[in-house]
């Protein structure tokens, strides 16, 4: 069998043995990462350059992890959720490049193939990433319609048995270096013009008529690992290579983004862990004015936060398991998908500044993980929806739901429902009144950023009830009323301001010296 290409590099197909219990697989799996960035490379280092050398990919292939993602019907290991988390935690704690580009394969790609592809490509396509170590990723955000997904202008018409699709796309992860594509697009006829619908096709880049043109690469301020660029779309696919929805393309975008966020939590996991590590073991060795840092109150206090982030991402872990598997119609559960992503990749972020803060200037460099750990982190909040806009879609979604219940009482409403119930009661003072039914713009972002946060406690206490570790489970509650406390506050204060006359000349100070 010949080698396959991948963006210059050459991967030997190799079989996986599905045999393998999964305990087993995952340690052999994180001996690998730990042999490539500890021992053949320094990942400090390697971290600064863009792309991976060639043997860095292929070793971390070597044994197949993608084929964790994929049904034992086309080589793989089964498709479990919760050995996918566990896989990419693994990947996350040593780089979280490297965990965002198997989070892309999994839920942008091998997932919504599994769950809508048309056999005959489904079949090819996977058993291609099993066999010979093919990527994938997904291509939705355009030059002038980034989070306007709807209105994309990228089109495509049917041509007999295909379909040809014209467009430009930028942000997609693995720009140029991905063998497959899920490539988005309105159908366009000329008496109609573009449909509201969106529909999906499979991409083989490698195949004649689906070359996608790379137009320009993008210097990313992190990720470093992962290529993005700017794309030209004008393909031509077999109609056999176009997703089918079980009802809406729209529909079904919004099951594979919802499903997507609700599996931030594996990328955030491993990431959270090594932050807790990397500040506990810093805080016990630096000493200032003749003690640990480990014994500052205000440095207790940061590694508090950190292992309450860890606790509520190990929380969110075990629901993503339980309830996101793909048998599963999500488009619907936009309220806890998006308190799920946005609340988690929140809590990435700063703990982020607390391991930098901590660690000082040294931290300071890009080759530290510490200051990696901040410019990596940043943009999951904002791609697969600005943590902003998905605040407010979460306030909609609660003011919809608490007017077709007729109750204008928060605490009411939320001790009656599903994903808060068990919260409620422990802040009841906090939420007792009434919301009003028209909120402006920011006070609606600050209220979905309260009701994400009342989501994650809830979270957090049935994992108590699961037996988690008691005293972390508590410091974690601590944690989330102090932070809803304060969020209350912010929401309660009537700040009305605004830019004023930006038109104007900047008054200068200089004028008022005496």
């Amino acid at each position: 069998m010949k080698p396959e290409q991948s963006q210059g590099l050459t991967l030997r197909p190799e079989q996986t043995n599905n045999a393998t219990p999964f305990p087993e697989f995952l340690q052999t799996f994180k001996s690998n990462l730990h042999n490539v960035f500890h021992n053949r490379e320094d990942f400090d280092k390697l971290s600064i350059n863009r792309g991976l050398p060639p043997y860095v990919l292929r070793d971390i292939m070597a044994s197949s992890p993608l084929s964790t993602f994929i049904q034992p019907e086309q080589g793989g290991r089964g498709g479990q959720i919760s050995e996918g988390i566990a896989l990419i935690e693994a990947a996350s704690y040593e780089s979280l490049a490297l965990a965002l580009v198997f989070g892309i394969n999994w839920a942008l790609f091998i997932q919504p193939v599994t769950k809508y592809g048309q056999e005959a490509a489904r079949e090819a396509v996977l058993k291609d990433f099993v066999q010979h170590k093919k990527m994938g990723g997904l291509m939705i955000t355009e030059p002038d319609y980034g989070s306007d997904a709807l209105h994309m202008q990228s089109s495509w018409r049917g041509e007999g048995d295909f379909c040809h699709l014209q467009g430009t796309k930028h942000w997609a992860g693995l720009t140029g270096w991905a063998d497959y594509w899920l490539l988005t697009a309105r159908q366009i006829t000329e008496k109609k013009g573009l449909a509201r619908d969106i529909d999906f096709f499979i991409c083989d880049a490698n195949a004649p008529g689906q070359q996608v043109v790379v137009e320009e690469k993008f210097n990313n301020l992190g990720l470093y690992m992962i290529p993005y660029g700017r794309n030209r779309i004008n393909v031509t696919i077999p109609k056999t290579h176009r997703l089918i929805p079980h009802s809406t393309g729209i529909k079904m975008m919004l099951d594979l983004l919802h499903r997507s966020r609700m599996q931030f939590p594996a990328m955030a996991m491993g990431f959270l862990t090594r932050i807790l590590d990397e500040a506990t073991n810093h805080s016990r060795e630096r000493l200032v004015g003749g003690k640990a840092l480990y014994n500052y109150d205000q440095v207790q206090a940061r590694l508090a936060q950190i292992q309450s982030a860890f606790t509520i991402c190990s929380a969110m872990c075990v629901n993503t398991s339980e309830h996101a598997s793909i048998d599963r119609d999500l488009a619907t559960h936009g309220l806890e998908a998006n308190s799920i992503k946005t609340c988690v990749t929140d809590l990435m972020q700063d703990a982020a500044q607390s391991l930098l803060q901590l660690v000082g200037a040294a931290g300071y460099r890009l080759d530290h993980f510490a200051g990696r750990a901040i410019v990596d982190s940043r943009p999951f909040q904002i791609f697969e929806g600005s943590n902003d806009i998905l605040y407010v879609q979460i306030a909609e979604a609660l003011l919809k739901q608490m007017k077709i219940a007729k109750e204008k009482n928060l605490f009411r409403y939320l001790n009656g429902f599903d994903l808060t119930h068990r919260a409620s009661g422990l802040i009841k003072e906090l939420i007792e009144f009434d919301l009003e039914a028209s909120l402006p713009q920011r006070k609606m972002t600050e209220l979905g950023k309260i009701v994400s946060r009342i989501v994650s406690m809830d979270l957090v206490l049935r994992l108590g009830e699961k037996g988690f570790d008691k005293e972390m489970i508590n410091g974690s509650l601590v944690n989330l009323q102090q932070e809803i406390a304060g969020l209350l506050t912010v929401c309660a204060f009537n700040n009305c301001s605004a830019l004023i006359d930006p038109d104007s000349e900047h008054p200068s100070w200089q004028k008022f010296c005496c």
